[in-house]
């Protein structure tokens, strides 16, 4: 494959084959076509979201390195990348990477492949039938026994109704464990960024908070949404809005009557937060570094009054730290807790605040 060796970068674009174009974008993997000076000629629809790439140019200092090694050599070169999803948070991507040299000149075609979600996915694999084997007997359990006293008192109409009052709870905690289970298994073994598309957060705030509004108008807590500033973030829609959701009706769960919720988002840097602040019963400090622990309750008889399941938290995370991002708890006892989301603002937000 020949490229004239003074062609301009648009040029050079525009003299790549069809067929290779074709053939690139038909691939399971990500691809780039890169030219001397690190200027990125072509790239495939979803390589932009791996955040090595700023002004159509490769910022990634370790690719650049493969890169380099593949120039002088003339030969393949293969290996493998840990980044960072996001500016904050623990959550990484392994991408495992391919250069091959496309001319003498220094171009060279890049594949990327997230190793990451296959890894993820198999660690759900391996732990999701432990916990939930264990977290599922509590309320089948509770219906067996409840059926029995139901057939043993058969002709005591009152005991009848209060047994069968009881089952129904069960049967509700025990189908909202099972949905909250779904949920978090979805969010485990899927990757927000991989079909992302920009969200603005301000619509996901509100419709979080409507999702809410019937559970908190029937424990009597206000719900009031305060400063909503303008911010697009790239992601799931459907993913954030639960996250946000999680975070208010978690509030709600821990809060005593005629008190308020309150839900501001505000930008700082390069992200958006997103904080839910309660005047609830509060955290301990020793439990504030294992409230996101799935199934973790801090206080299992409240979680077992209000229906909490202990994934609600757990859902946030995934779903923070998916997105690049991280969440945050600030509480105090017998004062109240904010929780706070923060998530990368979207690139063009960026551009446009500067």
């Amino acid at each position: 494959m020949k490229f004239r060796k003074y062609a301009g970068e648009q040029e050079l674009a525009n003299q790549l084959p069809d067929l290779l174009i074709k053939t690139l974008n038909s691939l399971e993997v990500e691809s780039l076509v890169v030219i001397p000076a690190d200027q990125v000629i072509f790239q495939s629809q979803a390589a932009s979201s791996f955040g090595i790439l700023k002004d159509d140019r490769v910022s990634s200092e370790e690719l650049m390195a493969l890169v380099r090694v593949v120039r002088r050599t003339k030969e393949a070169q293969r290996g493998t990348l840990e980044l960072a999803r996001g500016p904050i948070g623990a959550g990484k991507r392994e991408l495992k990477v391919s250069v091959t040299p496309l001319d003498d000149e220094g171009m060279v075609l890049v594949l990327l492949s997230d190793e990451s979600e296959a890894r993820r996915i198999d660690a759900v694999r391996r732990d999701f039938v432990a916990n939930v084997s264990h977290e599922l007997k509590t309320p089948i359990g509770a219906l067996g026994l409840l059926s029995e006293a139901i057939l043993g008192a058969k002709d005591q109409p009152d005991a009848v109704v209060r047994f069968a009052t009881r089952m129904q709870n069960e049967a509700k905690r025990l189908t909202d464990l099972v949905q909250e289970i779904i949920d978090l298994s979805r969010l485990q073994s899927s990757d927000p960024l991989q079909k992302a598309l920009e969200v603005e957060i301000g619509d996901v705030v509100r419709e979080a908070v409507d999702q809410a509004q019937f559970s908190s108008e029937q424990r009597g807590i206000s719900l009031e949404i305060g400063e909503i500033e303008n911010a697009t973030v790239i992601g799931d829609r459907e993913q954030l809005i639960t996250a946000v959701h999680n975070l208010v009706e978690n509030a709600v769960n821990y809060s005593p009557e005629n008190t308020h919720v309150s839900i501001v988002t505000k930008k700082h840097g390069n992200l958006v937060e997103v904080s839910v602040t309660d005047q609830g019963i509060g955290i301990a400090e020793g439990e504030l570094n294992r409230i996101f622990e799935r199934f973790y309750r801090v206080d299992p008889a409240r979680s077992r009054l209000t229906g909490g399941t202990g994934l609600g938290l757990s859902i946030v995370k995934h779903v923070a730290l998916n997105h690049g991002g991280d969440v945050k708890v600030w509480s105090k006892l017998g004062v109240g807790s904010t929780f706070t989301l923060q998530l990368p603002l979207a690139q063009e937000g960026l551009e446009n605040k500067s």
